[in-house]
């Protein structure tokens, strides 16, 4: 399997990075191993996580994520084998979002605290706070990595505006700068990725990791009618999906997945990998059967036809 590199970074890896959002959410300690070890037999590295998840979930503070996958890898002793990216700014109960410098810097104490680790390899802007100049983020960033307590950074959902303005930023002081981005994106949801920050990552050589890179679900074609949302406690988020646009989109896959006698997940997974400048799609799974169905995104290779089908379809 072909490894993609991150931006300019010294991170590769074979082009899938597992979803941590669901450890300790819709899956126990006991699933979330056996998803990660099934993960890490079949040759993959990449887990993405935060300090948020899943804090959102009755009875959760937040961190529970991170502690699973620290214990799997205490457990494992495979930290050197295993790229742990986290993310930092989120509402983990103070009730807004904070990346300043002072809480970057008790806020990742804590992510390496409940990781059982010395360092974390790609270390993320989850939010932007719109309060805190880009500089002073990026200062914080510029110790933790001084420190080695960070190897890389990253960021998500920043406005193009605010990306750009940390490029600049990271090159006229000399702080570190972001190698990845992570943005929403997969074949329903394309204008915000493509419209501006696609064109920046491009030009600055930033690796592109794709989050809801199935819709919550809906590119794997288990909801075609409402009576279907209730087939998972994500369903609720998908009903936006079911309309034309969405239904011509799940055709297009449906004539695809048969062509290359595979599901509908892996089309709609390999159609992300195929685009220019994603290093890898972030895919969450519940059951191993789930997993490898995603795994076999990265041995399909889609040829024109099927790309400007897809492309056509949820243009």
């Amino acid at each position: 399997m072909q490894k993609r590199k991150l931006g300019n970074s010294s991170l590769e890896f074979a082009p899938i990075a597992l979803g941590g959002n669901v450890f300790g959410w819709t899956i126990d300690e006991q699933q979330s191993f056996k998803i990660l070890d099934a993960f890490e037999d079949a040759g993959f590295s990449f887990i993405d996580t935060a300090d948020v998840y899943s804090r959102w979930a009755p009875g959760n503070k937040g961190g529970e994520s991170e502690t699973i996958i620290g214990k799997w890898m205490q457990q494992k002793k495979n930290r050197d084998k295993i790229i742990v990216a986290t993310k930092v700014g989120s509402d983990m109960g103070q009730g807004y979002k904070d990346i300043s410098k002072k809480y970057i810097i008790k806020a990742v104490e804590d992510s390496l605290m409940r990781l059982e680790t010395d360092y974390i390899d790609l270390y993320q802007t989850h939010w932007d706070d719109d309060k805190t100049p880009v500089e002073e983020t990026l200062e914080a960033y510029s110790q933790l990595v001084k420190e080695g307590k960070v190897k890389w950074i990253g960021a998500s959902n920043l406005s193009a505006e605010r990306l750009r303005k940390s490029i600049e930023a990271s090159e006229k002081f000399g702080y570190p700068s972001y190698q990845s981005f992570q943005p929403q994106y997969n074949l329903y949801e394309r204008n915000e990725y493509e419209k501006d920050i696609e064109k920046i990552c491009l030009e600055n050589n930033i690796g592109v990791i794709t989050y809801f890179s199935l819709a919550s679900g809906f590119l794997t074609g288990k909801y075609r009618t409402e009576n279907d949302l209730n087939k998972s406690q994500r369903g609720g988020g998908i009903k936006k999906y079911l309309n034309d646009r969405g239904f011509r989109i799940l055709d297009a896959l449906d004539e695809v997945s048969k062509k290359y006698n595979t599901n509908q997940a892996a089309i709609a997974i390999a159609w992300v990998l195929a685009r220019p400048g994603i290093t890898a799609p972030i895919s969450s799974a519940t059951t191993v059967e789930q997993l490898n169905e995603l795994i076999k995104a990265t041995e399909i290779n889609l040829d024109n036809e099927s790309m400007n089908l897809l492309n056509k379809a949820s243009d």
